[in-house]
């Protein structure tokens, strides 16, 4: 099992269909983001597009999300407190957690976006203890 507690940066993301099809990556061709997890249950989570200039004027990608959290060393659950995307606030974000080549894997459930069935991948390298 992983152990969460600590600081950790974003690596990078990718995103596909059920089938592996490739899709646009999440935060952008160069995410950023920190995470922290307290051994006091508590967390709290950055990420956005890190490019200095989004092309043609799109909305930057961003949210940032605090709450506790439980993880059984699968399964990261926090319910939502306090964050930048209101529709998340007080639901229970669920991620799966794995560990590849030393980063901490987080990917939350299949979601649909219009008649595409997805999976996102969130890939974090730890730099720091909580």
């Amino acid at each position: 099992m992983i152990e969460l507690i600590g600081t950790w940066r974003l690596v990078d993301t990718s995103s596909c269909t059920l089938d592996g099809d490739p899709l646009p990556t999440p935060y952008g061709e160069k995410p950023t983001g920190i995470v922290t997890f307290r051994a006091d249950g508590r967390m709290i989570a950055a990420l956005c597009d890190g490019r200095a200039e989004v092309p043609g004027g799109a909305p930057r990608e961003f949210v940032s999300y605090c709450g506790n959290y439980t993880y059984d060393g699968a399964r990261l659950v926090t319910r939502v407190d306090a964050t930048s995307d209101a529709p998340r606030l007080g639901t229970e974000q669920i991620r799966s957690v794995s560990e590849e080549d030393g980063l901490l894997v987080l990917r939350p459930p299949v979601e649909t976006v219009g008649a595409i069935r997805r999976q996102r991948t969130l890939r974090w390298a730890r730099v720091g203890d909580a």
